[in-house]
């Protein structure tokens, strides 16, 4: 039995790998939005000739020395954007208008957004990101308390959509993403959860079965490496206590808007948000209404885009990136 369990997993590790190189053969790009953790590594490794675009807030990002270690490793080009305080908050209210959003996720969207408006300065005109590779191989750390994970898997698998293909949309960019690909998609589903994520020495691995298949391409301390959300890597996490202090416990307190916020930042964003999108839309006819924001959502949504609440596959609300 244990004979037959570890060729099922080598049977995986071999197509998983084939799925993913054919994928990426089948959608040309000429430049990756690339961080240096476990998903944009792969599709380096996959695609070395491509030019690799990291962000950061500053120059002491966690991003920068993973992403230059593999860059050296794969004798790839590497552009580094690295943006300032100031030139990171200017920037805010064009990515709450082109979003309509006033998500906290925007720390990790500011990365995208710079990323992108780079790109397009270079006159790189199709991007690769590792988008949905957290949501189909188990790498958000919530997922492990999620009795029936491939039940939910299969859930979000049918309605996965990034703030890189909007914001993609606004500069002109084609946005490629490996990881969704269709027949991507169909195999990861098919993929045991308990290979997905997986306990080892009182440990949970997430992306277990993604990290397996791609040991033998990619040093250690990329493969094993742990999640690095987008805003902890590129440093951008630093914005959320720079933006909160812009808001007096006063005004917080005061404040009368019928929208659940999370935090002072949280709000800040809802008041950008007025100013340079509007009001919250109404829910339509056979939508859901949002318990954040009162806005609709499907009714298989469990991610509100406007003001960010996501409701988890046991009806707690956490945020996305956890």
């Amino acid at each position: 039995m244990k004979n037959a369990r570890k060729s099922g997993v080598n049977d995986i590790i071999k197509n998983l790998k084939k799925f993913l190189s054919e994928a990426i053969k089948r959608n040309f790009y000429n430049g990756l939005l690339f961080s240096g953790g476990l998903d944009t590594s792969i599709l380096a490794s996959l695609n070395p000739k491509v030019v690799c675009l990291t962000v950061s807030l500053g120059s002491e990002a966690q991003d920068l020395r993973f992403s230059e270690s593999l860059v050296k490793h794969l004798n790839m080009k590497q552009l580094q954007k690295v943006v300032d305080v100031g030139e990171a908050i200017d920037a805010i209210p064009e990515v709450i208008k082109i979003l309509k959003s006033f998500d906290p996720a925007i720390p990790n969207d500011l990365v995208v957004y710079f990323g992108l408006k780079n790109a397009l300065e270079l006159g790189i005109d199709a991007i690769a990101t590792g988008d949905g590779s957290d949501e189909l191989f188990g790498g958000y750390s919530f997922m492990k308390n999620i009795n029936d994970l491939a039940s939910y898997i299969q859930k979000i698998s049918q309605n996965l959509n990034f703030s890189s293909n909007d914001i993609g949309k606004f500069y002109g960019i084609k946005i490629i993403q490996p990881f969704i690909d269709k027949e991507v998609i169909d195999f990861a589903l098919k993929i045991p959860a308990d290979l997905k994520i997986k306990e080892e020495d009182g440990k949970f691995i997430g992306k277990w079965i993604l990290r397996k298949t791609f040991e033998d391409v990619l040093p250690k301390e990329i493969v094993w490496q742990g999640k690095r959300p987008l805003e902890y890597g590129s440093a951008m996490f630093r914005l959320r206590q720079i933006i909160s202090d812009k808001i007096s416990d006063e005004e917080f307190r005061e404040d009368l808007s019928p929208v659940r916020f999370m935090s002072k930042e949280h709000f800040y964003y809802y008041k950008i948000y007025r100013e340079v999108v509007g009001e919250v839309p109404k829910p339509k006819n056979g939508q859901n209404c949002c318990p954040g924001c009162g806005t609709g959502m499907g009714r298989s949504s469990f991610h509100c885009k406007i003001c960010g609440y996501v409701l988890d596959w046991g009806n707690r609300y956490h945020r996305v990136g956890d």
